[in-house]
């Protein structure tokens, strides 16, 4: 969930519009993938299909297909422009997280610990946006989910220090989650 949200995010920083027609879909599928078997493989159809979406003489797929389609176009649609905003969220920007999730506290003795379903929208500096993308690829033992746990916990739930200093923050059950950077 917290992938698709960071992709969502990526793809609001496209400087021009994918491909919308099915032909030009496609086409720009070929210059990526450059076999009409390899998109078959991708979107769920035969190689044929490919390239009847490509000449034309095919132009209305089921809607499931024409969904996998705009998805893989998407996904691969300006790179540099996503990594560019990415590099730059995780060196000066930071982000934004607007979540609706269970939260779960380790507080001291006299408080609830009781996991409650909030609504929060929260900035995180550009050291939780890098440590994010980190964690991500695979790099570091964070997963997301504890990444942005411990962001929201210092930066919204701790401010900083300033306030509620035992609390330990657990952030599961996402209704949904959403990026900005």
């Amino acid at each position: 969930m917290v992938a698709d949200a960071v992709e969502r995010a990526s793809q609001e920083s496209f400087t021009h519009d994918a491909p919308k027609t099915l032909q030009g879909q496609i086409n720009f599928l070929m210059r990526t993938m450059k076999t009409a078997k390899a998109i078959a493989e991708e979107i769920g159809v035969t190689a044929d299909s490919v390239n009847r979406y490509r000449r034309g003489t095919r132009k209305n797929p089921p809607k499931q297909i024409a969904d996998r389609i705009e998805v893989a176009v998407k996904t691969r649609w300006q790179p540099r422009v996503r990594q560019r905003a990415k590099k730059k969220a995780a060196t000066s920007t930071g982000i934004t997280v607007e979540a609706r999730a269970y939260f779960g506290y380790h507080a001291p003795i006299g408080t609830t610990d009781e996991a409650r379903p909030r609504r929060i929208t929260a900035h995180l500096s550009p050291e939780y946006a890098r440590r994010l993308f980190d964690a991500q690829k695979g790099i570091g033992t964070q997963t997301p989910n504890e990444v942005i746990a411990e962001g929201l916990q210092k930066e919204y739930f701790q401010d900083y220090g300033r306030r509620a200093s035992g609390l330990e923050v657990e952030f599961t059950g996402i209704d949904y989650i959403d990026f900005k950077f």
